[in-house]
């Protein structure tokens, strides 16, 4: 798939080519479609202008009379695994699998400072954060909602680690506060990672990287989104080795 940033490190946006979302179908089924969504694009319309990615699902219909919608969020600047229902029916048992944690994501990120053990889990729950105009920023809050997520180290560079992350609930910002938390903000997060993270990368450095939904009576959907250009140098650097590409089954 391109680069989802131009020559000026900007985004690029779908309206000015909307074929890259059917580019990025990672699976497709009667139930669902799962994309490798680009980031730095928000999934729904917000208050700003931007472009969004619902505005182009007509694009995914592949023969339905419907759009698809989304079964679940990801944050405008996070890319990789996204799964849309086909229809009412697919979005509720979907949402159902979600809600009951049975459905597994794993995530890729790349942290900045040290972790001296290899894994480990964060368990710190959430809550909003009040602010004129950031509403949505979370925070640890021992009075919050629970929130856990594991982490393992894949690779190591200077001042820089490349770990999984696997949340065992969806709390929103759960990966970034969590990351913060333990004092190994993620790369170019520039609301949760301060001077430190944004001195790393330009742009953030999450990335959902694979996803398995149990289907009934079925083998279980996976699908493994590849490694978006951006974050491939630092990636690199912590010893990933490229992909051969996105693996859907």
């Amino acid at each position: 798939m391109p680069s989802p940033y131009n020559v000026s490190g900007q985004p690029v946006e779908l309206r000015d080519d909307p074929l890259r979302l059917v580019a990025a179908v990672l699976h497709r089924d009667d139930a669902m479609v799962i994309l490798n969504k680009p980031p730095g694009i928000a999934v729904h319309k917000g208050p700003g202008f931007g472009d969004n990615l619902e505005a182009h699902f007509s694009a995914l219909r592949f023969g339905s009379p419907q759009n698809p919608a989304l079964a679940h969020r990801l944050d405008k600047d996070t890319s990789g695994c996204l799964v849309l229902g086909r229809d009412k029916s697919a979005l509720a048992s979907l949402g159902q699998l979600f809600r009951k944690g049975l459905i597994e994501k794993t995530y890729w990120a790349v942290v900045v400072g040290s972790l001296q053990v290899d894994s480990g889990t964060v368990d710190a729950p959430l809550a909003r954060r009040s602010h004129e105009k950031r509403s949505w920023w979370m925070k640890i809050d021992p009075s919050g909602d629970a929130s856990v997520t594991h982490w393992r180290v894949l690779g190591r560079a200077d001042g820089l680690v490349w770990v999984e992350l696997k949340p065992q609930t969806g709390r929103t910002h759960q990966l970034r506060v969590h990351c913060a938390h333990i004092g190994t903000p993620i790369a170019g997060d520039h609301i949760y990672g301060g001077d430190t993270a944004r001195s790393a990368a330009r742009h953030m450095h999450l990335h959902a990287r694979s996803i398995t939904i149990p289907v009934y009576q079925k083998a279980p959907v996976v699908a493994t989104a590849s490694v978006p250009h951006h974050m491939q140098l630092l990636l690199g650097a912590c010893g990933w080795k490229h992909d051969t590409g996105p693996v859907a089954t």
